[in-house]
């Protein structure tokens, strides 16, 4: 097993950097920063996007009957499965708690409205985006992995510093 690196931090310091690292990354879908904490963040988010990527399909469909108005009603709702919630949480408590943005011209209420139900978007994008495209891609070349790539880019002015981009493929 390799070493990890220290990027000169203390242990909390240093996850604290990567948790948030990743999470930016896996929101943004890209992240400039040096080449050395590319490298850890891109064994993290790897590790993260697989794990979701082997549980998002354990769903399972459960019948509830609610009282509206007087009337019952029936209604399927679809809820996770252990694999799933294992992995949820697992997910939320390894990343940033990252919350929607309020877009350009929208209202508070508008904002309220669009975001009410989403409790987590990150691990809520990591399941609804990544994971079904990432397995499709992996269905087609019958290959796994290789989620995020790293490219080199020029020296940082103050410090001289290796830096590169990361982006999720």
């Amino acid at each position: 097993m390799a070493a990890q690196r220290k990027l000169g931090k203390a242990t909390d310091l240093r996850l604290a950097l990567l948790k948030n690292q990743v999470s930016q990354l896996l929101w943004n879908g890209k992240l400039e920063t040096t080449l050395a904490r590319a490298k850890e963040v891109q064994k993290l988010a790897e590790k993260y996007i697989t794990l979701a990527v082997n549980s998002y399909k354990d769903t399972i469909e459960v019948v509830k009957t609610k009282v509206v108005n007087g009337v019952e009603t029936q209604v399927t709702v679809v809820n996770d499965g252990a694999k799933k919630l294992a992995a949820r949480r697992r997910l939320m408590a390894n990343l940033a708690d990252l919350q929607e943005a309020r877009q350009a011209k929208e209202s508070g209420t508008e904002y309220k409205l669009r975001t009410k139900t989403v409790k987590h978007p990150l691990v809520e994008k990591i399941f609804n985006v990544y994971a079904p495209k990432f397995d499709a891609k992996a269905q087609e070349s019958g290959q796994r992995g290789g989620y995020t790539a790293i490219y080199k880019m020029t020296q940082r002015r103050g410090d001289a510093a290796e830096m590169a981009l990361i982006v999720v493929l």
